[in-house]
């Protein structure tokens, strides 16, 4: 416990100390005041661009409004293997998989 108390005030002292540092190198850069640009046309009032309708294609293409359930969207089928059928999978590859040409066993000291 106490290891760590002592690493602990370490890391908290060093980081004090390099704010304190810090705080007197960065201060001539942070004296000029940081000035907003405006943008005088930004809430100005003028027409909008001409109305263009999405239909006019005429490619038999319509776009309905709303929305619909998440629960009402179909879903491609999914087939899930019941967890037997995939406990039986792995133990047939384990039995057919390749087995280690030798195996090194270290006697005890």
């Amino acid at each position: 416990m106490k290891p760590a108390l002592l690493v602990a005030s370490l890391l908290f002292t060093t980081a004090a100390l390099g704010q304190s540092i810090g705080a007197g190198v960065a201060s001539p850069y942070l004296s000029t005041p940081y000035s907003v640009v405006t943008h005088d046309q930004h809430a100005s009032f003028r027409s909008l661009a001409q109305e263009q309708s999405l239909n006019d294609q005429g490619n038999g293409v319509y776009v309905a409004e709303g929305e619909i359930p998440l629960a009402e969207v179909p879903l491609p089928p999914h087939h899930e293997m019941s967890l037997g059928d995939v406990a039986r999978l792995y133990r047939k590859q384990h039995e057919t998989a390749k087995k280690a040409a030798f195996v090194f066993e270290q006697q005890g000291k």
